[in-house]
């Protein structure tokens, strides 16, 4: 007969799945690391056997005590599981923006659960750390394994997850993909894989909000990866790289997984997975990516998988609203208050440049080159500063006094990368087409937009007021 003592034992050997219709075009193979197929539904089932295996060798944790932890929910199931199985009382510390689904799974598992808020710094009171480490104390016989400074998080992945992608690729992998949360996922797994060959490049990646890309914490939606301050199991000097994914990105791959791969598998998954498909243009025919897909996608039903959820957040349009940025840019057209595009060609004389500017009541122009492509840039200032050293601006070329280009994003994108670039600083955004520019958007553009999309909403009386601008 076969079968195993208990359901602990079914833990790792998850399997490699070749992503075909998401990665078309790509030069790579590029596999997925399924971690759902792990009897808790997720890669942290790996570090939590870990984690109290050794507790219980070093007398940490004895028969009939209590393990606390501070969780978003993956770690949190997996300690469940082995608590139900060896006869621990559980009591697990979630941020509110964890799904329902994930917090009635933890409770289906015999956890007890408490909800703490998100948006709270790591040092307050009521984060999810200070609850933990005041129930830690406060309870007698408890044991919190901490997976951001357990050594056996880190250790746990690199005694299963780094050798079974190397034997499953017979030592062919070239690059590893994955989300950054403890750390402990892609350290223990990199360090393994550098161990057999150090060219392998170990790529992280992040949610935009998370310290680890270099942002100041900020509040987003994806669960499971990014933080807002360095844990002491993450080790960085064993990736190469972090790429940056926004929420609304995560969550469109996700969505694409499950419908064109069959693969039903968390935000983070689609984290990565965007983060590979952008590695992956910079590689190829011979290179092996091997994403890790840390979780399924059961648990977030009611989040990412609902289009309600997805629109009331602006990662869907609602109904009627405007979604890609050529819509925006025919709308302006129309509108007839400006041209699509006010510019001047970098052979143009300075001088046209100060008439279009007085003429519209602008401070900025585009500077267009005479193959249609984005140039460079001229502005009032600098206009100023030709009349103030007496120079002749009808006898000036434009390209002899340009500033470097503004950017520019292709007409089929959608509007939140226009929303991003004016979060970052810059005054206008040049539209292209086949590299081509074919008009420019504003601020008051943007304003604009979000006033119509607001009078539609209130007047159809529903929805979020700015669903497809992404605040």
């Amino acid at each position: 007969m076969q079968y195993y003592n208990t359901i602990l034992e079914t833990i790792g050997s998850t399997p490699l799945v070749k992503l075909n219709k998401v990665s078309a075009g790509c030069k790579p193979l590029i596999l997925a690391k399924v971690e759902a197929f792990n009897p808790g539904g997720s890669i942290k089932d790996r570090p939590s056997v870990q984690m109290i295996d050794e507790a219980e060798k070093q007398g940490l944790l004895a028969p009939g005590g209590t393990i606390i932890e501070p969780t978003s929910g993956n770690t949190g199931t997996g300690l469940a599981q082995l608590a139900a199985v060896r006869g621990y009382r559980c009591i697990l510390v979630c941020p509110d923006k964890v799904a329902p689904e994930k917090i009635n799974l933890l409770k289906a598992y015999g956890a007890e659960v408490v909800i703490v808020p998100t948006s709270v710094s790591a040092s307050s009171h009521e984060s999810y750390y200070s609850v933990a480490n005041k129930l830690t104390l406060e309870i007698p016989g408890a044991f919190q394994p901490n997976q951001f400074v357990n050594p056996n998080n880190p250790k746990a992945h690199y005694l299963t997850t780094g050798p079974e992608i190397w034997k499953q690729t017979d030592g062919k992998i070239t690059c590893l993909i994955a989300g950054m949360g403890t750390g402990g996922t892609i350290s223990g797994t990199g360090q393994y894989l550098k161990e057999k060959n150090p060219a392998i490049k170990v790529i992280g990646v992040d949610p935009e909000g998370s310290i680890y890309s270099g942002d100041m914490a900020q509040p987003y939606k994806v669960e499971g990866i990014g933080e807002d301050y360095l844990p002491r199991t993450v080790n960085l000097k064993i990736i190469d790289e972090i790429i940056r994914v926004s929420d609304k990105e995560s969550f469109a791959m996700g969505r694409r997984l499950s419908r064109e791969e069959g693969i039903l598998a968390g935000g983070s998954s689609g984290t990565a997975t965007v983060a590979a498909l952008r590695i992956a243009e910079t590689m190829g025919k011979d290179d092996v990516i091997v994403i890790l897909m840390p979780d399924g996608g059961r648990g977030y039903l009611s989040k990412m998988f609902s289009d309600d959820w997805m629109q009331s957040n602006g990662f869907l349009p609602a109904p009627g609203q405007t979604y890609y940025v050529k819509d925006l840019i025919e709308r302006k057209m129309a509108g007839g208050r400006i041209p699509g595009i006010v510019s001047v060609q970098s052979e143009d004389a300075v001088q046209k440049a100060i008439e279009l500017m007085e003429q519209y009541q602008i401070d900025q122009l585009p500077v267009i080159g005479s193959d249609g492509h984005n140039a460079g840039s001229i502005n009032d200032i600098v206009a100023m500063q030709v009349v103030f050293e007496r120079k002749d601006p009808s006898q000036l070329k434009v390209s002899s006094v340009m500033g470097r280009a503004f950017p520019q994003i292709a007409e089929n994108e959608e509007i939140d990368r226009v929303y991003r670039a004016f979060r970052l600083g810059t005054p206008l955004v040049v539209i292209t087409k086949d590299d081509k520019v074919t008009g420019v958007l504003t601020k008051y553009d943007i304003m604009s937009h979000m006033r119509e999309s607001v009078g539609r909403t209130v007047a159809a009386g529903k929805g979020s007021p700015v669903a497809g601008v992404r605040k």
